[in-house]
Order: C-alpha cells, then structure tokens, then sequence
C-alpha cells in the first residue's frame, strides 16, 4: 500500500468515474486502475463495484474510506510542517543567556528576529555562563550568550567586548569632576554587583591590581537594584556599560573617568555544541548576530 494507491482511491470515490479520477491525477485510465487493483489485492476485498455509468463503492470501500482520508491528511499536513519549517514559518529557537545579556541585549535581538520570523516560538533561560555552557552540552539550548568560555566540546564564537564603567549619580558633586584618582574611588562607598556573577570578579581583580582591594560598602545581587542605589546617592559602582546607557544617556547617572586605571572588559560570545547541527530557526538567529556584530558564525552545514 503506497500514497499513490491511495490518493488513486480517494478520487475514485470522490469521482465515481476512473476517467474523470485520472483527469484530475494527470495520469491514464489503466493506471488508475491498476492502482486500486493493487490496493485491493493488498486488502484481500474489493473496493468498488463496476456499472455502465461508473461505480461506487462497495461496503468494506465506505469503511476503509474514512482511514485513508485521515491517512492522506496526516501525510499532507506533515508535508505543509517540513514546508514551514523550512521557510521558517514553524519551529522553536531555544537560547541560553548570561542575565545581563538577557536583560540588556536580548530584547532588542529579538524584537528584529521576531519581526523576520514571526511564526516562530523562542524560549530563553537565564542562567550564569558556567550553566549555560553545561545547558548547551546537553541539548537543553541550541546555543548561548555568554562570557566567551572555552570548552572542548563548545564552538565559541565572540561578538563584542563590554567595558565595566564607573557611575555616580548625576545630582552627585563627585560625578560632575569628569575623572578622578584610585584615591578618589577609594574615599567614596562603593556598592557592588552580584559576588557570585563574573562583573565582581573583573571588577576585583582590576581595582586589587591597581591597589585598591575591595571593600564594598554594600553588595547586591540585582543588578536594576544596583543602579537605584546609585541613582539615590548611596554610593558609586562600577557597573557594565551596556547596563547603564539608559540611564547615562538620559543624565540619571554619569560616567566617571578613572585616572591610571584600566577598566576591565570582558567577551561576549555565542557558544553552540561542536558537531551538532544548527536547526533552520538558530541558524536564522546567527544570521542576524553576524549582521549585527559583523562576525562570521555559521559552520558549513
């Protein structure tokens, strides 16, 4: 039994005419007809009875009828699936993102993907870049934004360098010197991101080089939170730009230059799993990384 025989089959009983059937199949009479032979020999049961004015179908045919529609329809709806999947009409881009990344990156990549692509679903989870890599590793993404870290078993591919800069509030008197000395830093309480999240670590191992070991005057674990605190005068951090330029663009905080000091920086990068083959919707979202970031990521396929 084969979807010839059975798209031959449906139009005969829709038809009630082998001509007509195989006018509407493009193919001749005994080709119809050797269809159903076919397929009734495959049955063991007859399918249709023959008269002078066509035919009709006998009643093993009115009861295979319904199954070979549901069959015909299961197999066009498949094609129409893989059809849309291809023009990215159907499917599921699954992202694993660092929660800076996801809160001030995302956003604005996605708005553009979903505007492409609007038929398909996107899933993000927000974890810190050690999980993500372990979430790519077992297939629980497709790939992942985060600090650029090298695996093995991980394509890592990097988009952009984030610069941590140094903020005060705008209504601050230390804020309107423009830059300042390490001693000048060191006299104000400074307010720290997340001691578990790799800005404290950068952030740390800078003002420790520089010899000004860390002593924060308050830590938090929310980076929103952080930029409040300063916003309200408690203090002054060192926060990753893309977080802050909002905020500095709209004059709720301003950037401070830091005399002798190198600010720290870190790589962004996509990361995927070595060997494994992109699906249509990541590798239409890698697509738009490259336009963005002017990088090459896409493996051959």
């Amino acid at each position: 039994m084969d979807l010839g025989q059975l798209e031959a089959y449906l139009r005969v009983a829709e038809r009630r005419n082998f001509s007509r059937a195989a006018e509407d199949l493009g193919l001749t009479q005994p080709s119809v007809t050797a269809r159903i032979q076919t397929l009734e020999r495959d049955l063991g049961e007859s399918l249709f009875e023959r008269n002078g004015r066509g035919v009709r179908l006998t009643e093993v045919g009115e009861s295979f009828l319904p199954h070979a529609q549901r069959v015909l329809k299961a197999l066009h709806d498949g094609q129409d699936a893989v059809l849309s999947m291809r023009k990215l009409e159907l499917g599921t881009l699954r992202l694993g993102a660092a929660p800076t990344i996801s809160t001030y990156v995302l956003p604005e990549l996605l708005k553009e993907f979903s505007s492409r692509y609007p038929g398909l679903e996107i899933s993000v989870r927000t974890e810190y870049s050690q999980q993500i890599v372990q979430m790519v590793l077992a297939d629980e993404v497709q790939m992942g934004l985060e600090r650029g870290t090298t695996h093995p078993e991980v394509e890592t591919i990097p988009l952009y360098g984030d610069e941590v800069v140094l903020v005060a509030s705008a209504k601050d008197d230390f804020a309107a010197r423009g830059s300042v000395s390490l001693e000048d830093v060191a006299k104000r309480r400074l307010i720290m991101f997340n001691r578990g999240s790799s800005y404290y670590a950068l952030v740390d191992s800078a003002l420790r080089d520089a010899g000004l070991p860390v002593s924060p005057a308050m830590e938090l674990d929310n980076m929103e939170a952080t930029k409040k605190m300063v916003q309200v005068g408690l203090g002054i951090a060192m926060l990753p730009r893309v977080a802050v330029a909002q905020e500095i663009a709209r004059g709720e905080l301003r950037e401070i230059k830091v005399k002798k000091l190198t600010m720290p920086r870190r790589e962004v990068a996509l990361i995927y799993r070595r060997g494994r083959p992109l699906s249509r919707a990541a590798r239409a979202f890698i697509e738009l990384l490259e336009e963005r970031y002017g990088v090459k990521a896409l493996p051959k396929e």
